[in-house]
């Protein structure tokens, strides 16, 4: 690879990208074919737990087992007859029979980087990878979808907040399909997209041509990289992308989350991780494809009872149900497939410091909408938690049955800048149990 591709690729693909740097690469590109499932626009909104967060403390309490398994923690029971989750997620407790739990999906990478990219890519890492590592060997699904879809209204196909997680980046599908990154605090009075604001001349109404928006443009943050003065940039595009970007209607509306009425953010909760939550939720609304929020600090190595009694746990509780529920009052469920996930589970057994370890032989995900059944958990680890032993799934399974899902043929074989064929998903199957 050349290294001005591998920089742009390196750098880009693991940090994320400005606007700036999205519609520059595009530049240079086609759009990838749009492909709807049956007709409808599936999009995804991915709750990305990172740190990998404890089957046994969220969908998977094994009451029954021993103290040194079973933790401090109770179980309840949900709006389901016969599921029951742990005491610290009430409130979807209350709405379980929104959605579905899959119980069964797990693999054999116990690091943070490659389980990371396994669950993110769904492909392995053809080497091993240590667990501070950010890498991506196989593009992410939202590299992927972006790839399939492209930009619709003016908006990106594939945005992520705060961060981008260590494998979501393109790969060799290149930076223009890294994601759009929506930094910054959605709670604060002061919070803006940066890079999507118009330019205070305009918005004033000091200039009203093109031509003057241009220069205005012409000036923002985004144009002041380091491929300012690449000549194979096709300028007239970029700036036609970034023009419709800044005055489309969709757009702003959705980056307005000040606008949204002051009830629904309450029922969110007011904290920058619920609120992240409901700004993806009105930017599926309008139309992008994939949306993942990143929550960090899920390795609860020490104290993990403690940390689950915490904050982090009532504002995922709070943030997800009214997520789930805000979707469904508004008819978007059926076309907005909810996942939340992180890269593995936890130890069955507790350790010293009162923590549990990595654990990749089982782990819960949550799936709503997008047509999956309501009210089902699918498989089931061992009466201790061990092991998945009912319908047992890999995360090349989860990757083609996301795909599907969205209208996007698992099978299809891509190409890496050296023109070598990658098969997007390898021997996956679908889940069936998540279509109805």
């Amino acid at each position: 690879m050349p290294r001005r591709d591998f920089i742009q690729l390196g750098v880009l693909g693991a940090l994320g990208m400005g606007f700036s740097d999205l519609l520059r690469l595009r530049a240079n590109a086609g759009q990838g074919p749009i492909r709807a499932a049956n007709g409808k626009n599936v999009n995804c909104i991915m709750v990305w737990l990172d740190g990998g967060p404890s089957h046994f403390e969220t969908f998977d309490p094994k009451p029954d087992a021993p103290s040194e398994i079973r933790g401090d923690l109770k179980s309840i029971p949900t709006s389901v007859p016969g599921i029951h989750f742990c005491e610290v997620i009430p409130k979807l407790a209350k709405i379980a029979d929104k959605f579905t739990v899959v119980r069964s999906i797990c693999h054999k990478d116990p690091n943070h980087g490659g389980g990371n990219h396994y669950m993110m890519t769904g492909a392995p890492t053809p080497v091993p990878v240590a667990c501070g590592a950010s890498v991506t060997f196989h593009p992410s699904f939202g590299s992927v979808v972006s790839y399939n879809r492209g930009v619709q209204n003016g908006i990106p196909a594939y945005m992520s907040m705060p961060q981008i997680s260590r494998s979501g980046g393109p790969n060799f599908l290149g930076g223009k399909h890294a994601p759009f990154m929506i930094d910054g605090y959605p709670n604060s009075p002061s919070f803006k997209v940066r890079d999507v604001v118009l330019p205070s001349e305009i918005s004033e109404g000091r200039a009203a041509s093109r031509r003057e928006l241009r220069a205005s443009l012409d000036r923002m943050k985004r144009y002041n990289d380091k491929l300012a003065d690449d000549p194979a940039v096709t300028f007239d595009e970029y700036y036609r992308q970034g023009v419709d970007l800044v005055l489309s209607p969709q757009a702003q509306k959705a980056f307005d989350i000040q606008k949204e009425d002051e009830k629904v953010r309450e029922a969110y909760g007011r904290n920058d991780f619920a609120q992240r939550l409901l700004l993806a939720r009105r930017l599926v609304e309008v139309g992008v494809s994939w949306v993942t929020v990143y929550s960090g600090g899920w390795d609860h190595h020490t104290k993990i009872f403690d940390g689950y009694k915490g904050s982090s746990l009532k504002q995922l509780d709070q943030g997800i149900t009214a997520l789930i529920q805000d979707l469904d009052t508004r008819g978007l469920l059926d076309n907005t497939l909810v996942l939340l996930l992180g890269e593995f589970g936890r130890t069955p057994k507790v350790n010293k410091d009162a923590g549990r370890d990595h654990w990749p032989h089982a782990m819960s995900v949550l799936m709503a909408g997008g047509g999956v059944p309501r009210g089902h958990v699918v498989g089931a680890t061992d009466p201790k938690g061990y092991y998945a032993s009912e319908n047992v799934y890999k995360p090349e399974d989860f990757a083609a049955t996301i795909y599907t899902k969205m209208g996007i043929d698992p099978t299809q074989t891509l190409h890496a800048t050296t023109g070598r064929p990658v098969q997007l998903v390898s021997n996956g199957r679908l889940i069936k149990e998540l279509f109805a």
